[in-house]
């Protein structure tokens, strides 16, 4: 019988440590995710250095964890797939020095992911999706419109200029003193809430293209708190609800919209079975998702979306991601290096802004 290919997949991309063990037969051997979400909630949002210190602090102890929960050794392990980025510079070099420490250690294979690349292809490791399909990564810090063709083979269709939607929600939550990670406590408040109180804008609308916008949005959130403090002096219960109805029904209707024209591109070419697949963790919002769900539906898309613990960051989808490139020859980054900065697509212009991961690639 022969041996499956294994792969130890590293992610530190941001502020969850993550190790996981993955075959190439699709299985899951393990997944390990530190949350840093505690170091964080005095700040309002993720602190670098604070996110860095702890990644170094958790990275060693997250590769044993998965190494023992799928009850393999490093000597068994095929291959050592890590982050490379994009990402806060800080956690994916305390990734990168880790697995270039077990490879020197092992022997093994080091393969350097682009962290978009994991989410992008995470539906082929759920759902054996047959190339190409459409994908909307939309998280904290990116949101793209992509066609993947292959596992190394990405075509960018747009995205946001500015605030990602995953940061949008986590401003707006701390603008209106809710908890963080934002996007939970934002949509937890937007069901006690009135969506057509404030007529919130839906920027880019007017432009064709597939690119997106949610400063104005922000900006227009805030104004509104504004005024209501002002004429109140304070935010009722009802108040903060409406304001995160109509804030989510803004974002909602943005991205249905750039998704239909994203799939009318998409459409263009062709597709034997075409998909509409998302991840990150906006995904998880299920007024948002329900949205999409029904758009690719009317379009004739099948839809997909992971499971939630495969949406957000996590270790799996980068030994996935490993284990695409490894198929396709490819040996992924060469020479491995942390990047703050890598754009899936490198032919269209590099999307303007920042975001928690670092600019829009």
């Amino acid at each position: 019988m022969n041996r499956v290919e294994t792969v130890l997949g590293i992610e530190s991309s941001c502020d969850d440590t993550a190790a996981a063990v993955v075959r190439a037969d699709r299985t899951i051997l393990s997944s390990v995710v530190a949350d840093q979400s505690a170091l964080h909630a005095a700040f309002g949002g993720v602190v670098p250095e604070i996110a860095a210190r702890a990644h170094a602090e958790k990275l060693d102890i997250s590769v044993a964890a998965a190494l023992k929960d799928a009850d393999i050794s490093l000597s068994e392990i095929d291959a050592i797939a890590v982050t490379a980025g994009p990402g806060l510079i800080g956690g994916v070099i305390s990734g990168v020095m880790m697995a270039r420490g077990l490879a020197a250690g092992s022997g093994k294979p080091l393969i350097g992911v682009n962290h978009l690349a994991g989410h992008a292809l995470t539906p082929r490791l759920t759902d054996n999706l047959a190339f190409p399909y459409l994908m909307l990564l939309v998280s904290g810090g990116h949101c793209q419109f992509l066609i993947v063709n292959g596992a190394d083979d990405f075509e960018r269709l747009g995205g946001t200029i500015d605030d990602a939607p995953g940061e949008a929600f986590d401003k707006i939550a701390r603008l209106l003193g809710l908890a963080q990670p934002g996007g939970p406590s934002v949509e937890v408040e937007a069901k006690k809430g009135n969506a057509a109180t404030f007529a919130y804008p839906r920027p880019l609308l007017n432009r064709p293209d597939c690119d997106l916008s949610f400063s104005g949005l922000k900006t227009a959130v805030l104004r509104s708190r504004d005024a209501l403090v002002k004429d109140k002096g304070g935010l009722t219960k009802g108040d903060r609800a409406d304001i995160c109805a109509g804030f989510q029904s803004a974002v909602r209707d943005v991205l249905i919209e750039k998704t239909r024209r994203a799939i009318d591109l998409y459409l263009q070419r062709l597709p034997t079975q075409p998909v509409l697949a998302i991840a990150g963790g906006v995904a998880a919002n299920t007024s948002i998702r329900a949205g999409l769900e029904t758009l690719s539906n009317e379009s004739g898309l099948k839809f997909v979306a992971p499971p939630l613990r495969l949406c957000t960051d996590n270790a799996a989808m980068i030994a996935w991601a490993g284990i695409e490139l490894r198929a396709v020859g490819n040996p992924g980054m060469s020479p491995l290096i942390a990047r703050p900065r890598w754009p899936l697509d490198p032919r269209p212009p590099a999307m303007l802004g920042s975001g928690k991961k670092g600019a829009k690639a």
